[in-house]
């Protein structure tokens, strides 16, 4: 019998517990995507928790399982503890329980063991386990991120900072604009259906590499912020309008073709 394949430990992430019979409607109010079909059937989508203003707080994926009475929250382990103070913050009167768990957030590329579910940002992501044991990484991460132009918790994606359509989350799947009210989801619309979005995540070529943070100049203007570096390319923040001749510290950054 061949062996099912393992992933990757993913040592950066935590799981929390979502239980009560108000789960789905609490986050349905609290989070930029639908749950609706989770709680139609089991399934893992990836969201986010926003401030009133619309700048995001955290990201993590939602997990409906095949079996029980809960939801799983993987989420970065440093943004674990205040996200579920933030969250029950709002619970009042609903019937639910935030709680740490140590289940083991396993990720991998290639076939999928079974219990895997794919990665629903990407599908060069590969997939996503829990409960289940994984070994040392061996992925490079990073480069598929770079490649992709996926955002990282406490890199790209910055607390009270970041908008999630600057930071790609449409096309990442982690927003849905036909579900109802939530946290952020008025000025989230607004960037959506009535500005032209001028500033934003993209993926660029690099000649030599500066530290995350390091500011983009254009013909000596501001012009964003340099974050990933991976195989010649990195993530940029960027003014789309100032998308030429740009240097971070030292290195040299061009347009992709």
């Amino acid at each position: 019998m061949t062996a099912q394949p393992l992933g990757e430990t993913a040592a950066d992430r935590q799981v929390l517990k979502v239980t009560g019979k108000d789960r789905f409607s609490f986050l349905q109010g609290l989070i930029s995507n639908d749950m609706l079909p989770l709680e139609r059937a089991p399934g893992l989508i990836w969201a986010a928790l926003l401030t009133a203003q619309g700048k995001y707080l955290a990201d993590f994926f939602v997990l409906r399982p095949e079996d029980g009475d809960h939801l799983w929250l993987d989420i970065k382990t440093d943004l674990a503890a205040d996200t579920a103070r933030r969250l029950s913050l709002y619970r009042l009167r609903a019937d639910v329980q935030i709680t740490a768990t140590d289940l083991s957030v396993t990720r991998g590329l290639g076939p999928a063991p079974r219990g895997a579910w794919p990665d629903p940002r990407h599908p060069a992501l590969g997939w996503r386990a829990y409960g289940q044991p994984g070994h040392a990484p061996r992925i490079d991460w990073d480069a598929l991120r770079v490649a992709h132009c996926i955002p990282e918790s406490g890199i790209e994606l910055i607390p009270n900072e970041s908008y999630l359509l600057e930071s790609g989350f449409e096309r990442l799947h982690g927003v849905d604009f036909r579900k109802g009210c939530y946290v952020g989801q008025e000025v989230t619309a607004r960037m959506k259906h009535k500005t032209e979005l001028r500033k934003g995540l993209v993926t660029v070529r690099i000649e030599g590499s500066a530290p995350v943070g390091t500011p983009i100049l254009s013909d000596g203007k501001e012009a964003g912020t340099l974050f990933t570096q991976s195989g010649g390319q990195a993530i940029a923040y960027l003014r789309f309008d100032r998308m030429q001749d740009m240097q971070a510290g030292t290195a040299r950054l061009h347009p992709l073709a």
